[in-house]
């Protein structure tokens, strides 16, 4: 047998063993099948790509168990200091099914902010990070080497050295760009700094495929920003379009508590040290008495780790629950079916549901993978809207006038199932309708995808494409 021969045999032997290691991984069948055809049909970078992104790490090796409820134990000691806590009826069981999947658990008090783009975030982070007294908290996917990134490592650096405590966890894959001597000049300035499951070659490790995807800011545990901008200069100048548009949520009051402990179960996780200490959840002395503001809220985050897709079924029980409307906007839409299931039947039960989309994306290819689910979410009654002043990246939910949320959550598998994310779940009618009203100016910039002719019916060979495309959607 010669040499071309046996290398063939070994590969045929390497992509039959590769095909049932996915196979007996039991995920789900889409993204079962996804992967078992590229391994199958593109030789050697199928099998390499698997290696990177599809391979599924033990979720027990990824965070401890035992951190996890040291530090949820905290957060349940703030939670019964909470006098007169009242839930509305009508989101009683949203807020019981967190309770129950992961302990994330509601905080009244808290007055709340919702900033539009860079130029409104921005300057109230420096302002919030020139204040803080004890300590800032980073939970980033990109910190970019920019002017922008820079000003805000210099605002650090200040602050770091007047003695105030600050953690900065990023991203590896996120800022894989990033030389390692921008973090440097902060670390040598006595910033922490941990990267999260950093990826290095020539090493094959499926941490490439868990990313780090929150957008957390948290300065003193009693102002906290939780949204989908990360530290770019793209979110003010804008990137190849005219202007980026993004939403963030500043939260002040004990609902911090639950962006708080997010964080420390990250830093545990990225620098095995626990801290619990009660100046981390409310700075200053015991302010369980001052009057942020009347609005409830749950911090959420999902992952790898978690058992159950929370933030996913936290989005499909306000869909499925909606009576009048559902308005979304998501930068990216490759849903999962639960997702579409629960869209196409709040639609066809004369529920307005609405879908704010960018009309050009920033990713070509999860572009062409959307757009037949975008046309089937228009044949069964939903109402998509394609963004056109700019590139939308914002991530918010609204629904009744009595529910919203906001976070770094997109509408794709990617974020339901692989990434590590946080939203925040807002109850009530002042914050919901504020959500509304920032929802509703953002489609006046839009365009109906119906009025599209060529995207509401392509050709055989576009239909095609995008058919093909879709087949990897869950692996995007």
């Amino acid at each position: 047998m010669d040499l071309v021969k046996l290398a063939f045999l070994v590969y045929q032997v390497i992509v039959i063993i590769t095909v049932i290691h996915v196979v007996l991984d039991n995920r789900q069948p889409a993204k079962t099948i996804a992967w078992a055809l590229i391994i199958i049909f593109a030789p050697v970078i199928g099998i390499i790509a698997y290696l990177f992104f599809g391979v599924n790490t033990r979720r027990e090796r990824l965070v401890s168990r035992r951190s996890l409820d040291e530090l949820t134990r905290r957060s349940m000691f703030e939670f019964v200091e909470q006098r007169d806590l009242v839930l509305p009826e009508n989101n009683k069981l949203l807020i019981d099914q967190f309770i129950n999947q992961s302990l994330s658990l509601p905080f009244q008090n808290n007055r709340v902010d919702f900033l539009l783009n860079g130029y409104e975030f921005f300057p109230s982070l420096l302002r919030d990070i020139a204040a803080a007294r004890h300590h800032i908290h980073l939970d980033i996917y990109i910190f970019e080497d920019d002017p922008l990134g820079n000003l805000i490592a210099d605002a650090l650096i200040a602050k770091a050295r007047e003695g105030v405590e600050v953690r900065i966890i990023y991203d590896d894959v996120g800022c894989w760009s990033v030389k390692n001597r921008f973090f440097q000049r902060m670390i040598d300035a006595g910033v922490m700094v941990e990267p999260f499951l950093q990826v290095r070659f020539p090493r094959l490790t499926s941490k490439a495929n868990y990313r780090n995807h929150r957008k957390l800011f948290i300065i003193d545990g009693h102002i906290g920003y939780v949204g989908g901008m990360n530290i770019a200069l793209r979110y003010v100048k804008g990137g190849r379009t005219a202007s980026w548009r993004d939403t963030m949520t500043r939260i002040e009051g004990l609902g911090v508590i639950s962006l708080q402990r997010i964080f420390l179960i990250d830093w545990y996780f990225t620098n095995r040290t626990l801290l619990n200490d009660r100046t981390y959840y409310r700075f200053g002395g015991d302010s369980s008495d001052k009057h942020y503001g009347d609005i409830l809220l749950q911090g959420v985050a999902c992952g790898p780790t978690s058992p159950v897709p929370e933030i996913m079924q936290g989005f499909v029980r306000i869909i499925m629950n909606a009576k009048r409307y559902v308005y979304i906007e998501t930068p990216y839409f490759l849903p999962t079916g639960v997702i579409r299931f629960a869209l196409i039947s709040a639609a066809l039960a004369g529920v307005d549901v609405r879908l704010l989309v960018p009309r050009h994306g920033d990713t070509w290819l999860i572009g062409w993978a959307s757009r037949s689910y975008l046309r089937e979410m228009v044949e069964t009654g939903v109402n998509v809207m394609l963004y056109d002043k700019g590139f939308l990246h914002s991530k918010i939910m609204v629904s009744d006038d009595i529910v919203c949320t906001c976070g770094s959550t997109n509408m794709d598998f990617r974020s339901f199932e692989d990434n590590f994310e946080s939203n925040v779940f807002f109850y009530g009618e002042e914050v919901s309708e504020r959500l509304r009203d920032i929802y509703l100016d953002d489609e006046k910039n839009a365009i109906p995808l119906s009025d599209f002719p060529e995207r509401m019916n392509p050709t055989l060979g576009v239909r095609l494409w995008e058919s093909l495309t879709r087949l990897l959607s869950p692996l995007l």
